[in-house]
């Protein structure tokens, strides 16, 4: 065969081959946003575990929309092709911006998406896009750069004189477009074409940030995606981080080799840090401490001493998506630049972490990190807070003397509760003084109920009534609940009043509720709703619950109307709070203790199968102390020798003695 018939068969065979390439149009209509190269969001904070859906928010129009939106109208109704650039940072939303414009301003025409050069130069050879159609150049650097970038521009310039009316629809970001139009030294123009074609164009910019109003939009709170996003972002970035959220996440959990398992472990350490007290800066030297504890002993032993710590920082501090990182840079309020040595956790891994996390107990490494370092006052009391809530007696006791030393009253108590706990009476009682005598209302109550238990109900109640003066009534309430309980109507009414004038309606229900008047218990319910008190509420449920329970006043006496339909009604309202939610803000966020205290209430109430249930699921998360309890309940039931096998569990989860010292 001659050479001019293998070339001509060559040419034929490539051209068949590039008509096999060419894309189809479609209408608008037809294209979702995952199809057009829309980033997923993040999930809302009350959704379901992650089913792998895309998630597409309520979209919120920002300046750029209206003038992308205007030029769009004006391309309709031209007879001329239109080239419109969309330009901005990674996930700052152009591709969403454009999507949505299009499918507002476009109904009725058609719109293709090559996926590459190569398809765009294809869809061009065959004759271009019809007229009323959206040629879809999403990331416009890919069609304009690498090998076949000058024939794609080059060609495009071409469609832009095909007749109309037509749309080309790019996305860029302004570093490719700063190189692309950049003028070259000379002699090295590799960018002729593109920057001939985008110097036809003023790009429509799109901000990084939202403007503080828009926040305030109803939408932003109502989408799960976007509040979450709002309540996650630094600067108002909202766009960046609904899409480089998931990209952040799966950079965390899915690490890989050299660097990402020692990059994981100091993240999670940060965010361990974060959600157990530390709100300043994050150390190195504390992450690097804390880290070893984090990883297995094989990725210990394989570690190089002299750089597991550097490549693991590399790693935390990768950008994902060019916009965020798990570790960020701190900036030096005083001159330019970051401030040695020390990083912040990205707001939404933090977020991400306190609900991924929450029943997670840190290893020794991260509380030994913890008393190495010099935390300040505040986060020394919130990390010892975690410690004690954790079983970590003895470096709660420590970290609570810290705080104490420099100045943080509030710790006498709880050092104090820690050391009567021990039975370490007597620097309790030296403690629990000097936090009274420092102005500490809760000390104040907690040496009133220790006059009580004494016997010393004089000074108990001089003591009740000094705590209430300073805003807690909680001693007047237990001394009126301990009239009641022993049969001094007189003084537990007495108390009662008094705790109600400070504030505190609980103890006069309880003596109404133990009296069976239901008309005064009615009374001070619909008083703790208006006042908006639903502890008082939980509270009283929990009471008439117990009352019915041990058959001191009947369905029919309390019913639905009572004081209990009250108080469930305003529970179950939608514009309250939840039981759920109340349970967790009773006992300070811990859900473990919700799940033990939720547990308690049900065995009051004779429901011991679901008390049991609940320690279970308790103790599966990690919690020691639920398996205590639920060692108390089959002692009651007379299983000794199951309670005494959930004893030594509880003690060997717990890794701490029966006392704190």
């Amino acid at each position: 065969m001659a050479a001019s018939h293998i070339g001509q068969l060559h040419q034929h065979i490539t051209q068949q081959s590039a008509v096999g390439r060419v894309d189809r149009p479609r209408p608008v209509e037809s294209w979702t946003a995952q199809q057009l190269g829309v980033h997923p969001a993040i999930r809302g904070a009350t959704e379901e575990e992650d089913d792998g859906a895309f998630v597409l928010p309520d979209y919120i129009q920002r300046h750029h929309d209206w003038l992308l939106r205007k030029r769009l109208d004006a391309a309709v109704s031209s007879e001329q092709p239109t080239l419109m650039l969309v330009r901005g940072e990674s996930c700052t939303g152009k591709t969403r911006s454009a999507f949505e414009a299009v499918r507002t301003c476009m109904k009725g025409w058609q719109l293709v998406f090559p996926k590459t050069a190569g398809r765009l130069l294809a869809l061009l050879d065959a004759g271009g896009p019809a007229p009323r159609t959206v040629l879809w150049l999403n990331e416009m650097q890919n069609y304009l750069t690498g090998a076949d970038g000058e024939e794609a521009a080059a060609a495009l310039r071409g469609c832009l004189e095909l007749p109309g009316p037509l749309m080309v629809l790019g996305t860029l970001w302004p570093e490719y477009h700063r190189i692309l139009t950049a003028t070259p030294p000379a002699g090295q123009d590799t960018h002729a074409n593109a920057r001939a074609l985008l110097g036809q164009v003023k790009p429509v910019d799109v901000p990084a940030s939202f403007p503080a109003k828009l926040l305030k939009d109803p939408r932003m709170h109502r989408d799960g995606s976007l509040a979450r996003a709002m309540g996650t972002s630094t600067g108002n970035r909202i766009a960046q981080t609904l899409a480089a959220g998931p990209q952040l996440v799966d950079h965390y959990q899915q690490a890989t080799e050299p660097h990402g398992p020692y990059g994981h472990a100091v993240i999670t350490a940060a965010m361990d840090a974060r959600r157990l007290g530390y709100t300043s800066p994050l150390p190195a030297a504390f992450l690097e401490a804390a880290a070893p504890g984090y990883l297995s002993g094989q990725q210990r032993a394989a570690a190089d001493p002299a750089a597991w710590f550097a490549g693991a920082l590399g790693y935390a501090r990768e950008k994902v998506k060019g916009v965020a990182a798990a570790l960020e840079p701190v900036a030096d309020s005083d001159r330019m630049g970051a401030l040695p040595g020390v990083y912040h956790l990205s707001d939404y891994l933090d977020h991400h972490a306190r609900d991924s996390r929450r029943r997670a107990f840190p290893p020794e490494s991260f509380w030994s990190a913890v008393r190495s370092q010099e935390p300040a006052p505040d986060e020394l009391a919130a990390l010892a807070d975690a410690s004690r809530t954790r079983h970590r007696y003895r470096i709660a006791a420590d970290l609570y003397q810290r705080a104490i030393d420099a100045g943080d009253t509030r710790c006498l108590r709880r050092l104090a509760e820690l050391h009567e706990q021990a039975g370490h009476l007597q620097e309790a009682e030296q403690l629990y003084r000097r936090g009274a005598a420092a102005g500490d209302a809760s000390a104040l109550v907690e040496l009133a109920l220790r006059r009580a238990r004494g016997g010393d109900l004089d000074g108990a109640e001089r003591l009740a009534q000094q705590a209430a003066a300073a805003g807690d009534a909680r001693a007047l309430v237990e001394l009126a609940v301990r009239c009641t309980q022993a049969g001094d109507l007189d003084g537990a009414e007495r108390l009662a009043q008094q705790a109600a004038a400070a504030g505190s309606p609980y103890a006069l229900m309880e003596l109404a509720v133990r009296r069976g008047d239901s008309e005064t218990a009615e009374a001070l319910t619909q008083q703790a709703i208006d006042a908006g008190d639903p502890m008082v509420l939980m509270a009283l449920s929990d009471l008439v619950g117990q009352a019915m329970a041990d058959e001191q006043v009947g369905q029919e006496e309390w019913g639905t109307t009572g004081p209990l339909g009250l108080a469930e009604s305003a529970l179950q309202s939608p514009e309250d709070i939840t039981e759920e939610e109340l349970w967790d803000e009773a006992i300070y966020g811990d859900e473990d203790l919700a799940l033990r205290s939720e547990a308690q209430a049900q065995a009051r109430f004779g429901d011991f199968e679901e008390s049991e249930q609940l320690l279970l699921e308790a103790a599966d998360a990690g919690d020691a102390s639920a398996l205590t309890e639920l060692a108390r309940l089959r002692e009651e039931a007379g299983d000794f020798e199951a309670a005494e096998q959930l004893f030594r569990f509880g003690l060997e989860a717990d890794g701490s003695p029966a006392t704190p010292w």
